[in-house]
């Protein structure tokens, strides 16, 4: 069974974001809310929100237990881009782009040997 979270229109650039995924996936969801708690890069705080959410999906819609968890994976696309342009000398202007992100968490229930694997750090 999985569970799906989506946070959309995220002000931060998927590129940013999927530094952070790629540390979390196929791991539990307590080991990577810790990683996500303890991270140092701003696009934690929005993965953060969004696993917390699929969790919530999963206990009280699903009435999963939390222990038995797991990022099954996570799509980071992109997202609408605002274009800004920054006046420059003579006259000239220089184009930027504001990039979004569409975060999805898909998690999924893990069967008992998978799930001590995958605690005990044997599986990755």
């Amino acid at each position: 069974m999985e569970i799906i979270a989506k946070s959309k229109s995220v002000r931060i650039s998927p590129r940013k974001i999927r530094l952070v995924a790629s540390a979390i996936k196929n791991i539990s969801v307590d080991k990577a809310l810790a990683l996500l708690s303890s991270a140092e890069k701003r696009a934690a705080i929005d993965l953060e929100k969004t696993l917390k959410s699929a969790v919530a999906n999963a206990t009280h819609n699903a009435k999963l237990n939390k222990d038995t968890l797991l990022v099954d994976r996570i799509e980071v696309n992109e997202g609408a881009t605002f274009k800004r342009f920054r006046p420059s000398t003579r006259g000239r202007v220089h184009p930027y782009k504001k990039r979004s992100s569409h975060i999805m968490v898909v998690l999924r229930q893990a069967q008992d040997k998978l799930l001590k694997e995958v605690k005990n750090g044997t599986k990755s």
